[in-house]
C-alpha cells in the first residue's frame, strides 16, 4: 500500500495461447495445477481468495482482483502494488508443457494514483514497455504500445498489444468485445456500503449495493475486505464479469469489466452500463472498448450513462495489432 493510500487502479494482461485440439478440447490451460497457479500468483504479491468455476474456464478472485482462466486463454488483473508483469514468463512456460504457444499479448492499465509507489516494472510505462519486450518470444512481433489521452491527466490508457500475426484474431472471439471501465470520486454514501462491520460478508455487499441486479443471470463469487474493499467475479456461460472496489474518501476507485458480443441485443450493454453508473455514481469515468470488429458499440455508451448525468468528455480511437479498435472515453459527473 502506498504511505497515502491503497492503488485501486488495476494493471490487466490478456495473453492467449493455441495447440493441438485434443490438447485443447481436454481443457487446455484449465489443467495447469492449483500448486503452479499460486506459484505465479506469488511472484505477483497477490493471493486467491475466493474461486468458481464452470464448463467454459475457472474464476478466481484475489487478494488484489482477478484471474480467470480459459483453455486458451488467460486473463489477469491486479491492483496495489502488485507486480503483475512478472506473471508473464511463468503462463509461457506452463502453457508450454502441455503443448500450447503463445499467440498474442495484451496490456492495458489507467494512470496510477500513487505513481511513486509502484514498483519496478510498473514504474512508468515505458519501464513497461521494455520489460514487456523482453518477456514475450520473438515470434510475437507485431507490437505497439501507446498512451490514449483524456482532457484529463488522471485519466489516460495504457495499451500495449503483441501478436505473430499483424491481423491474427481468434475465429471464435471475433463477435466479443471487452469493456473496461475506471471510476474515481464515488458518491460517498453509495460507498460506505463497501466498508465492512463486524458481520459483513461479501454477498451481503453484493445485495445491499445493488451489484446482484447489474447480471441476474450470473453466478457472482464475491468477497469483503477488512477493513473495507470489495471484489466480485461474475460467471454467466462463457463470459465473465469483475468488479472491484477501494471506497476511501480522497481516492475512492471502482472498476467494472465484462464481456459481450456485437450480436447481443443492443439494450444489453446500455442496461448494464446504467446499473454500474448507479450503483457508484463516480465523479469521473473511463471506459475503454475493445474489439476485433467495427462495431459502434461504443457510440451506445454516451447513451446509456449521459441521461444519468455523465457528460462525455473526450473520446480517442486507435488501432492494434490482433486486438483490433481500442476505443477510449472518458465522462464527468453534471452534478458537482
Amino acid at each position: 500500500m502506498a504511505a497515502s493510500g491503497f492503488e485501486g487502479f488495476e494493471k490487466r494482461l490478456e495473453l492467449h495461447f493455441s495447440g493441438d485440439d485434443p490438447v485443447i478440447g481436454m481443457g487446455g490451460l484449465r489443467h495447469v495445477d492449483f500448486d503452479s497457479i499460486e506459484e505465479v500468483l506469488h511472484a505477483v504479491q497477490c493471493t486467491v481468495v475466493s474461486a468458481a468455476g464452470n464448463q467454459y474456464f475457472d474464476s478466481y478472485v484475489l487478494s488484489e482482483s482477478s484471474l480467470f482462466v480459459y483453455p486458451t486463454k488467460i486473463i489477469i488483473k491486479t491492483c496495489g502494488t502488485t507486480e503483475l508483469l512478472k506473471s508473464i514468463r511463468p503462463f509461457i512456460h506452463y502453457a508450454c508443457e502441455i503443448g500450447l504457444i503463445i499467440t498474442e499479448c495484451r496490456y492495458t492499465r489507467g494512470n496510477y494514483i500513487f505513481p511513486k509507489a509502484q514498483p519496478y516494472p510498473h514504474t512508468n510505462f515505458k519501464e513497461e514497455i521494455i520489460y514487456l519486450q523482453d518477456q514475450l518470444p520473438n515470434h510475437l512481433c507485431y507490437r505497439k504500445a501507446s498512451v490514449m489521452p483524456s482532457k484529463f491527466t488522471s485519466h489516460s490508457w495504457h495499451v500495449f498489444s503483441a501478436s505473430c500475426d499483424k491481423f491474427y484474431s481468434l475465429p471464435i472471439s471475433n463477435d466479443l468485445y471487452t469493456v473496461e471501465i475506471c471510476m474515481t470520486d464515488l458518491d460517498r454514501v453509495l460507498a460506505r456500503k463497501f466498508f465492512k462491520h463486524p458481520d459483513t460478508t461479501g454477498k451481503q455487499m453484493t445485495e445491499i449495493t445493488g451489484i446482484g441486479d447489474i447480471n441476474s443471470n450470473a453466478l457472482i463469487c464475491d468477497f469483503a475486505f477488512d477493513p473495507c474493499g470489495y471484489s466480485m467475479n461474475g460467471i454467466d456461460g462463457d463470459r465473465y464479469s469483475t468488479i472491484h472496489v477501494t471506497p476511501e474518501d480522497g481516492f475512492s476507485y471502482a472498476s467494472y469489466e465484462c464481456v459481450g458480443s456485437i450480436y447481443d441485443d443492443r439494450d444489453d450493454i446500455v442496461k448494464v452500463l446504467k446499473k454500474v453508473v448507479q450503483v457508484f455514481r463516480p465523479g469521473t469515468m473511463s471506459v475503454s472498448i475493445t474489439c476485433t470488429n467495427s462495431s459502434e458499440i461504443w457510440s451506445r455508451i454516451v447513451k446509456a450513462v449521459e441521461p444519468l448525468g455523465m457528460k462525455r468528455r473526450s473520446c480517442t480511437v486507435d488501432e492494434f495489432p490482433a486486438a483490433g479498435t481500442v476505443v477510449f472515453q472518458t465522462f464527468t459527473s453534471t452534478r458537482k
